[in-house]
């Protein structure tokens, strides 16, 4: 059993030794930004709709909660913009934001730190064209990044073996690629942060789920990836940022 020992205590709550930590933000360091920064300039800002629960079909959360499945097998039915808006906003949107400038959003986070960045590989949603992008949550916007070549093939690969149904992911419409920021959240939270974290993209990808059940979608989370391959694909250091957890996203098969 001593090999499960060192992981089973990261499961553990640490607050005894987390409240003699002198952590960053004590030592009155510098918060760090509470989202990555993109160039206007040399990127293509693509405006999403507004929000509108008109998306929605099926509006009873018993109802979404009952029959949410993960989801692998997908029509070629393209998502619409207006369904990705809204699958973005329940999973990372911005609601509000509170006196020390800390984003308010449609998910809880340990003490508002949001350590996280949505990008999307997306194949088939109406009026983008297939390619690598990042979701603006402050804006609520669209970054295009680049093409990705032979990207059904680089998808496969990302995802590598899955147990269930191989090779399911290249077709969704949308491969959600989320990526940590760790040090948004060690500033506050030194040594704990790491289970925070871990535990605020749990959250994240549960919207993930009942938004596109509520949209006639289905969704499946992916925990099995190739670290390096995706962390390069998406022009991550793999260090300070990279991915954590990928969802896939497409309307079910009849």
């Amino acid at each position: 059993m001593t090999r499960y020992e060192e992981q089973r205590r990261f499961l553990k709550s640490n607050f005894n030794e987390f409240k003699h930590i002198k952590t960053d933000k004590i030592k009155g360091l510098a918060q760090p930004p509470i989202v990555k920064l993109v160039d206007s300039k040399s990127s293509l800002i693509i405006d999403l709709p507004k929000v509108s629960k008109d998306v929605v079909c099926k509006e009873n959360i018993f109802d979404c909660i009952d029959q949410r499945r993960s989801t692998r097998f997908y029509s070629e039915e393209n998502l619409s913009l207006n369904e990705l808006s809204y699958l973005l906003w329940a999973t990372q949107g911005i609601t509000g934001m509170n006196k020390n400038g800390l984003t308010l959003r449609t998910v809880p986070c340990s003490g508002a730190t949001h350590t996280f960045e949505t990008y999307l590989i997306i194949m088939r949603v109406e009026g983008i064209q297939q390619g690598i992008y990042r979701y603006l949550p402050v804006e609520h916007k669209l970054s295009f990044m680049f093409e990705l070549a032979e990207l059904e093939q680089k998808i496969d690969a990302i995802t590598l073996d899955q147990p269930f149904v191989p090779n399911f992911a290249k077709k969704a419409s949308v491969l959600f690629a989320w990526s940590t920021t760790p040090y948004r959240s060690e500033w506050k939270y030194d040594i704990s942060a790491h289970k925070k974290i871990l535990i605020d993209v749990g959250h994240v990808c549960q919207n993930l789920y009942l938004s596109s059940e509520s949209i006639g979608a289905g969704a499946c989370a992916i925990g099995i990836y190739d670290q390096k391959l995706i962390d390069e694909i998406l022009e991550l250091d793999g260090e300070e940022e990279f991915i954590i957890y990928l969802g896939a996203v497409g309307k079910k098969r009849k």
